[in-house]
C-alpha cells in the first residue's frame, strides 16, 4: 500500500505534467511550420547567395519570428520540467499520509543503503519536532540533478522538495529489496523470500532439474545447437510453412481459423435447445449439482452458511457490480443486513477460491468438457474495467484504454473454457509476473502443461520460470519478427540465419547464480513466495541484480526453443490462437455479467475488488457449468432424433453462450430454491432468455 500510495501521488503528477505538455501539440506544429519555412528559406537565400534576411521576409516575416520567441521560450520550458517539479505538486497530498507512514513502518536496509534509513530518520524527527527546516548535512541520496534543484541557491534545502524526493527514493528502494519492512509480507528482505538450500534441494529434485549448471547448459546446448542448424536448413529450402526469409527478415503468415459451415450449424441446433433461464435459478441448480456453496465457511465456527439464497444473493452482487444494498431492494425475501451479515461472514478470498475450484473441477470431469479440451492447457488475459475516478482508488491510467483509470481482472481460462483464476492487477502494470501465480496457485485439479498469452504477458524471466516449472509457455508474440534468436554456441556456426541472431547468452553468469536460481524456482514451486511478488522485485532493482540476469538469460534460451517451435509447427500457431479466443470469449460474458455502476470498479479496498472479480470469475464459472449439461442433453437429444452431432464438430462449439440467460429484474431466490431436478430442452425453438 505504500508503494501504491507514494506511486500514484507520483504518476498522477507526472500524467498532469504529460497532459499539459499534450494540450501544446497544436500550438508546436504551427511553430514547427513556421521553422521549417525559415530554413527552407533560409537554405535557398544561400543556394543562391541572395540576401537571408529578404529571404525570411517574403516567407513567415522577421516580425512574426520575433513575436513567437516567448512562444517558444514557455513551450521549451513545459517539455524540459523536470519530474522531481512535477512531482511536487502533489506535495499536499503526500503529506496526508506520509508522516504516519515514515512513523508505523520499521525500516531496515543492508550496508549499502544504510543512508536511506538515515533519511528516513531524519524525516521522522522533522514529522516529530514540528522543525521545518531541513539540516544542510541532511542525506542526499537522489541523482545529482535532483540534488540542484532541492537545494538552492542560498544553499538552504528546500523542505517540499527533499521530502518529495526522499519518498520517491524510498519507493524504488521498497521495490528493489534494497530497502525492507519488518513482518512485511510483500517487502521482505529479497533473500527472506527463498527457502534455504536443504529445503530447496528435494523439490529441485523433483522437478528434475541439474544439480549444477553444467548440466543444463551441457543438455540446453546439444539441443539448441541442433535445433538452430535444422531450422537453417528447413528456412534455405523453404519448408516452412507460412514463414518466410525475405530480406534478412522472417515474415510469419497470419493464423486462419475457419470454422466448418456444418459446425456452425450445429451451434445454433444446441442454441436454440437451450432452456430459458433466470440467473437465480442457474446459481441454485449449480450448487446443487457441484456442491460448491460447502467452500463459503464461517470465519469463526467452520460451518456452512444456512441461508444459501442470502448467500448467492450475496456472490450475485459481486458478480454484477449491483452492490449488497440494491441486491437487497431487488430480491425477494432478503434485506441488507441479511446480505451484510452473510458476506461478512463466508466471503473470503479463500473460500471463493475454494468454490471456484469445485464447479471447475465438475465442469472438468464432464464427458462433453474432452470436445473442447483435456483440461492441460489454457491461457491468460487481462481485461480492463474503469475505475470510479475517486483519487488514488480510481486505479491507474493505460493509454492503451483511454484517459480513464481503472483496473485489470488477469483471468486464467483452460481449454475447456472453465476460468480457473482471476486477480485484479494494475491496469498499468506489466501483466508477465501474474501468468505463474495462476498456473501455480489456481487449487483445482486441472493439470496445465502447456499455456498461452498474448506479448503482454510474455517476458524471459517467465520463460525460465515456466521451463523449470515444467509448463510450456507460448506466448502469441506481436513483435515476433523483430525477437533475435539466442544460441549457447557462437553465433558465427550458424552463418546462412546470422541476420536473425543475437548475442550468446552469458553461460558464466547462469554457471555462478545457478544455486540461487534453484532456490527461486523451488521457493515458487512450494508456495513459499507467489510468482509476481519474486518477479516485481527483481524488475525493480534501479541496479540489475544478477539472479535477475541469470534467469533472464535462462530465458533467453528457453524462447528461442520456444520460437523455433512456433516457426516450424503451425500447429502450435493454430492452438495458440484458440487458446486465447477462449479467453476473449470469456470477456465477452463478463461485460454481459458485469453491467451495474456503468461497469466500474468504484470500490476503494483491493479486498473488496478482489470480490468483485472473484465472484464474476465463480458465476461466469457456473454458467459454463451449467451450459455443458445442457449442450451435452442437447447433443444426445439430436443424435437420439437421428441428426449428425460428431465429436469433431462438437469442438468448434463453445459453452460461454449467455442469449438464454437473464441476468436482471427481480431476484427471485425462493422460488429458484425451492427448484429440483433439470429443466427441460427448449424444443419450441425460441432463444429469448426468460
Amino acid at each position: 500500500m505504500a508503494d501504491k500510495l507514494i506511486g500514484n501521488a507520483l504518476n498522477r503528477a507526472q500524467n498532469k505534467q504529460s497532459r499539459r505538455y499534450a494540450a501544446t501539440a497544436k500550438d508546436v506544429g504551427r511553430l514547427m511550420r513556421l521553422f521549417h519555412g525559415t530554413i527552407d528559406a533560409l537554405s535557398t537565400a544561400l543556394n543562391k547567395d541572395s540576401d537571408p534576411i529578404e529571404a525570411i521576409e517574403e516567407t513567415g516575416g522577421w516580425a512574426n519570428l520575433i513575436k513567437v520567441r516567448p512562444e517558444v521560450v514557455v513551450l521549451a520550458e513545459t517539455a524540459d520540467v523536470d519530474p522531481l517539479m512535477v512531482a511536487v505538486d502533489r506535495y499536499a497530498t503526500l503529506r496526508k499520509f506520509a508522516p504516519a507512514l515514515i512513523e508505523a513502518l520499521d525500516f531496515k536496509a543492508g550496508r549499502g543503503s544504510a543512508r536511506t534509513i538515515a533519511g528516513i530518520h531524519l524525516l521522522r524527527d522533522l514529522n516529530r519536532s514540528g522543525k521545518r527546516d531541513v539540516p544542510p548535512d541532511a542525506p542526499m541520496l537522489f541523482k545529482k540533478e535532483w540534488r540542484k534543484l532541492v537545494i538552492g541557491p542560498d544553499g538552504r534545502v528546500n523542505r517540499r522538495l527533499y521530502e518529495t524526493a526522499m519518498l520517491a527514493h524510498l519507493r524504488n528502494k521498497l521495490r528493489s529489496g534494497d530497502v525492507w519492512v519488518e513482518r512485511s509480507s510483500a517487502y521482505r528482505r529479497f533473500d527472506n523470500y527463498l527457502l534455504p538450500e536443504p529445503a530447496a534441494a528435494p523439490i529441485v529434485a523433483e522437478l528434475g532439474l541439474p544439480t549444477a549448471a553444467e548440466g543444463w547448459l551441457q543438455q540446453r546446448g546439444r539441443e539448441l545447437d541442433w535445433r538452430l542448424k535444422k531450422f537453417a536448413q528447413r528456412l534455405k529450402r523453404e519448408q516452412l510453412e507460412g514463414v518466410r526469409f525475405v530480406e534478412d527478415r522472417l515474415q510469419i503468415s497470419p493464423v486462419k481459423t475457419a470454422v466448418p459451415s456444418e459446425a456452425e450449424a450445429l451451434a445454433d441446433r444446441l442454441d436454440a435447445l437451450m432452456p430459458r433461464i433466470r440467473i437465480t435459478e442457474l446459481l441454485h441448480e449449480v450448487a446443487r449439482e457441484t456442491g460448491f456453496m460447502a467452500a463459503f465457511t464461517n470465519l469463526r465456527t467452520g460451518e456452512r452458511c444456512p441461508n444459501e439464497s442470502a448467500l448467492l444473493a450475496a456472490i450475485l452482487a459481486d458478480a454484477t457490480n449491483l452492490g449488497l444494498s440494491r441486491m437487497a431492494a431487488a430480491s425477494q425475501g432478503l434485506t441488507r443486513d441479511q446480505l451484510i451479515w452473510t458476506q461478512d461472514a463466508y466471503v473470503r478470498e479463500d473460500t471463493y477460491r475454494a468454490a471456484l475450484a469445485t464447479i471447475i473441477n465438475a465442469q472438468h470431469r464432464l464427458p462433453i468438457a474432452r470436445s473442447w479440451g483435456d483440461g492441460t492447457t489454457s491461457s491468460s488475459d487481462g481485461q480492463f474495467f474503469r475505475g470510479g475516478k475517486r483519487g488514488a482508488a480510481g486505479g491507474d491510467i493505460n493509454a492503451r484504454y483511454g484517459v480513464d483509470p481503472g483496473f485489470s481482472f488477469y483471468t486464467h481460462v483452460s481449454d475447456q473454457h472453465g476460468p480457473y483464476h482471476v486477480k485484479v492487477i494494475s491496469a498499468a502494470t506489466h501483466e508477465a509476473p501474474y501468468v505463474l501465480d495462476g498456473l501455480l496457485h489456481h487449487g483445482s485439479n486441472l493439470s496445465i502443461v502447456e499455456h498461452y498469452t498474448d506479448t503482454g504477458g510474455a517476458t524471459d524471466h517467465v520463460f525460465a520460470l515456466c521451463a523449470m516449472l515444467g509448463f510450456r509457455f507460448c506466448p502469441r508474440l506481436r513483435d515476433f519478427p523483430d525477437r533475435r534468436l539466442i544460441p549457447i554456441d557462437h553465433p558465427a556456426s550458424y552463418p546462412t540465419i546470422a541476420p536473425l541472431l543475437g548475442k550468446r547468452i552469458r553461460a558464466d553468469v547462469i554457471g555462478e547464480h545457478w544455486d540461487d536460481v534453484m532456490r527461486l524456482v523451488a521457493s515458487l514451486k512450494a508456495g513459499h513466495v507467489a510468482p509476481s511478488v519474486m518477479l516485481r522485485k527483481l524488475a525493480a532493482y534501479e541496479r540489475q541484480n544478477q539472479v535477475d540476469i541469470a534467469l533472464q538469460e535462462i530465458g533467453k534460451v528457453e524462447r528461442t526453443l520456444f520460437m523455433l517451435d512456433w516457426l516450424e509447427n503451425p500447429a502450435l500457431r493454430r492452438r495458440c490462437h484458440a487458446g486465447l479466443n477462449k479467453g476473449e470469449q470469456r470477456h465477452a460474458l463478463a461485460q454481459a455479467i458485469y453491467t451495474f455502476r456503468q461497469g466500474r470498479v468504484i470500490d476503494r479496498s483491493h479486498e473488496a475488488q478482489q470480490y468483485r472479480a472473484s465472484g464474476l470469475n465463480l458465476v461466469i464459472a457456473a454458467i459454463v457449468y451449467w451450459n455443458s449439461i445442457y449442450m451435452a442433453d442437447a447433443v444426445a437429444h439430436l443424435r437420439a432424433q437421428g441428426e449428425i452431432a460428431p465429436d469433431d464438430l462438437l469442438t468448434h462449439t463453445s459453452p460461454v453462450g449467455w442469449e438464454h440467460i437473464a441476468f436482471s429484474g427481480d431476484f427471485l431466490w425462493d422460488r429458484a430454491a425451492s427448484a429440483t431436478g433439470r429443466k427441460p430442452l427448449n424444443l419450441t425453438g425460441k432463444q429469448r432468455a426468460a
